[in-house]
């Protein structure tokens, strides 16, 4: 029986940890275990053996970090050592061998350097390696980063027949250490077309419970689960983790009782694990879960379920009757377009409408470029909008989450093009009321239309919930006796299919005064008639007022609380039209992560402030707002970057003011950072830099994988006094209590602030350490202290 058939009625059980087990035979901090598959295939194969024989289905390939990035110093290839590894995977004799993928390592644009290419093109080079050396199942495991995991998902199912199964790692927030939720990521993998997805590493069985229920109540396919052996703890001097097998066993059974299908473990779980898990799973009968089936899109970090409420869709990023965005368009200003992005997100939009048709540009390229940058400062969900397949597909292809496509039509060519797009990305597709003959006069004429969509979209394997349709506005001045058809048609699609609506409302005014009063007076009407989602101008305060009133009559706002937010002192609120419309200063551009318009506006300032004075009384205080919203997960690490790259370009001008007029600006303090010695993580070491630099701090960043006495002889010779120690691994903890020893043995007079994926209060005490800094945030708060700084 194929494994994909085997999970719809049974359960399916992993393998435990494999670095666990191989630190036990002598594995050494810093050492790659990939390098095992060929120096050492008998302890690899003993390990696998230990796991069969605990009772195991499936064993997962020495392969985590086989990429070219983490192997660009061995004497091995990619391909060398995953032929190995799946070579003795087969040996050991399981039943089935999942080439196991884990994550680069890198931040993915436009967070960090490396582009959805880049990181397809690695993930490909593995997937080809492992199908073609015999594995069964692709794993792809402990991603945080819900863009890596669309770019390693493609790459599997694009080079591969395999099942593919993909698991996150998550943050005791519930969160990804970027900001995606459970019903997000089930949401992107589902649409994605993997075989099971779920929930790896990061915590306990008892930790990640809730995130796996989230993901039960939304999943059609089947979720694993392959937890830590609970929380790590210091006895004794050594990491341990504080979950028995018994007791994990019996976490696993609560799991498997609440619907999820496939089980294993990750750090500190061994053979023993296993076999309590297998004995758990025995006794048990895997349970049916029916799912809630929503219509929902997302952007990375962020979920808008349709079903939930009426959902705008803002449209001012669409150059049709619109002279600035076209010059924008035309010159490449994306500024231009990314202001649209944020002010129409502040005025209250669910999802942005992104249209970049004209004529004279490369709409494709312009595309990539436009849903890379406006999703770096908005979380929001995006509507690629084009008439153009290869357009819609370039932009879906490079989206972090599951888009809308707007649109597909009744012409059979149309549908053929573009319904093969929605399917393999998973995305939920606009289909508009017309087709060869055009749109018909009546409302039973679009009727068919809609379902003559509707049928082929569930030919091609779409789902209900994923199809929308469009009854399409045509214009009063024009076309006055068709105006009402359109209503009527939505009604008909409501009732006979059951499908949500949308509708680009403005169209209605064309070539009439006064415009906003027949929108916000058709917007009603729609309402009426049963429109979900309309597309409408966001900064339009009539049409804002209406969608907000309809929210209370509607029971959306719950108790009428947003309503009352908004208008319960009129009086003193300026409107959501004129807020946007006023000036930013260089607060607002740093809070909003505009990047490229900070140093035009620096400059500006420097005219009649001191460099000081900018820094003190703009950076900062932005700075202190950014930082707030990411503690309180009202943004997330995409935008908080986005902000302090706002800061950094900012900065740049700062300097070069001082450098020519012969200044110099006071640090507020100098700090070495570093990832320990055996550890090639540094992702987060990096965000801290970078936001300790935006705050005045003279940072002076070793990299990773640093010698002890490296880190002791800069700090000595630049007089430091306050030093910044991360470690991602459990293995590497011991590094980092061996580096503050050795700071302090050599007489330097500094504090150390640790941080780090596996670091706490317990192990901060642990290693000698001062200061335990939780997030980048945190360490700045810790810095400011320590510098006798306000925070």
């Amino acid at each position: 029986m194929g494994v994909t058939e085997l999970i719809k009625s049974n359960f399916l059980l992993f393998d435990g940890a494999m670095g666990t087990m191989l630190q036990k035979l002598g594995l050494k901090t810093g050492e790659l275990p990939e390098v095992y598959n060929i120096t050492k295939r008998d302890f690899i194969k003993s390990i696998h053996e230990s796991y069969i024989k605990a009772g195991c289905d499936v064993i997962s390939t020495n392969t985590f970090q086989a990429n070219e990035l983490k192997l660009k110093d061995c004497p091995y290839t990619v391909e060398e050592i995953i032929k190995a590894a799946v070579e003795i995977a087969k040996e050991a004799n399981p039943k089935y061998v999942a080439l196991d993928i884990g994550p680069l390592g890198q931040l993915m644009e436009p967070m960090g350097t490396t582009s959805f290419e880049e990181a397809y093109e690695i993930f490909k080079r593995q997937v080809v390696a492992g199908a073609e050396a015999g594995a069964d199942i692709i794993l792809i495991e402990t991603i945080a980063d819900i863009y890596e995991a669309k770019a390693a998902v493609l790459a599997a199912k694009e080079n591969s027949n395999l099942p593919v199964f993909c698991t996150l790692t998550f943050q005791d927030d519930g969160r990804t250490f970027v900001g995606t939720d459970p019903l997000t990521a089930t949401v992107v993998l589902q649409g994605l077309g993997v075989d099971a997805l779920g929930v790896n590493c990061s915590l306990g069985p008892k930790e990640l419970k809730p995130i796996v229920d989230e993901m039960l109540k939304y999943a059609k396919i089947p979720v694993m689960i392959q937890p830590n052996a609970g929380l790590p703890k210091i006895r004794d001097g050594e990491t341990v983790f504080d979950v028995n097998p018994e007791e994990f066993a019996g976490y696993i059974k609560d799991i498997a009782e609440s619907g999820a299908r496939i089980f294993g473990g990750c750090c500190g779980t061994n053979p023993d694990f296993i076999k309590e898990v297998r004995s758990t799973l025995d006794n048990l009968n895997p349970v049916k879960v029916d799912p809630q089936i929503i219509t929902a899109t997302t952007s990375g970090s962020k979920t808008v379920i349709l079903d939930n409420k009426t959902t705008v869709i803002g449209e001012r990023i669409n150059p049709t009757g619109k002279k600035r965005l076209k010059e924008a368009l035309r010159t490449g200003n994306l500024d231009y377009i990314i202001g649209e992005a944020i002010d129409q997100t502040n005025a209250g939009s669910d999802v942005l409408d992104i249209n970049v048709g004209l004529p004279e540009i490369d709409e494709v390229e312009m595309s990539k470029k436009v849903v890379r940058e406006v999703q770096g400062v908005v979380n929001l969900p995006l509507q690629i909008d084009s008439s153009d397949p290869k357009v819609i597909e370039a932009a879906v292809r490079r989206y972090n989450g599951k888009p809308m496509i707007n649109s597909v039509n009744g012409k059979e060519e149309v549908m053929n093009e573009v319904f093969p797009t929605v399917k393999k990305y998973g995305a939920l597709i606009v289909g508009l009321t017309l087709d060869e003959d055009g749109i018909p006069d009546t409302a039973e004429g679009r009727f068919k239309i809609a379902e003559k969509i509707f049928k082929r979209a569930q030919e091609f394997g779409i789902s209900k919930e994923d199809v929308l349709i469009d009854c399409l506005v045509l214009t009063a001045s024009a076309q006055q006796d068709q105006v009402m058809e359109t209503l009527k048609t939505i009604k008909l699609v409501k009732q006979r299919l059951g499908l949500k609506t949308v509708l680009g409302v403005s169209n209605v005014s064309f070539g009439l005064p006064n415009r906003e009063i027949l929108n916000s007076t058709y917007l009603a009407a729609a309402f009426g008639a049963g429109l979900d989602a309309p597309i409408l101008n966001p900064l339009s305060e009539e049409a804002m007022k209406m969608v907000h009133s309809f929210r209370v009559l509607n029971n959306e706002d719950k108790e009428s609380k947003y309503y009352i937010e908004q208008y319960g002192n009129v009086e003193n609120k300026q409107s959501i039209q004129g807020t946007t419309k006023t000036e930013k200063d260089l607060k607002d551009i740093i809070t909003e992560g505009r990047k490229e318009e900070s140093a035009p506006k620096v400059k500006e300032l420097l005219k009649e402030k001191k460099p000081m004075e900018i820094i003190d009384n703009y950076f900062i205080p932005a700075l202190d707002l950014v930082g707030e919203r990411f503690e309180k997960g009202k943004i997330f690490l995409p935008q908080l970057i986005q902000s302090a790259e706002a800061v950094k370009n900012a900065f740049e001008v700062i300097k070069e003011h001082l450098i020519t007029n012969s200044e110099n600006t006071v640090s507020k303090g100098k700090i070495v950072v570093a990832t320990v010695k055996g550890d090639i993580h540094d992702i987060g070491k990096n965000i801290v830099k970078m936001l300790l630099e935006n705050y005045g701090f003279d940072v002076i960043d070793l990299g990773k994988d640093v010698p002890i006495e490296e880190v002791v002889r800069v700090t000595k010779e630049n007089d430091v006094k306050l030093v910044g120690l991360s470690a991602l691994m459990t293995t590497t903890v011991k590094n980092m209590g061996d580096t503050i020893t050795a700071l302090r043995k050599e007489g330097i007079e500094c504090s150390v602030m640790v941080g780090g994926a596996v670091l706490n209060e317990e192990y901060t005490e642990l290693v000698g350490a001062d200061m335990y800094a939780r997030d980048a945030r945190e360490s700045v708060k810790i810095a400011n202290r320590f510098f006798g700084i306000e925070d």
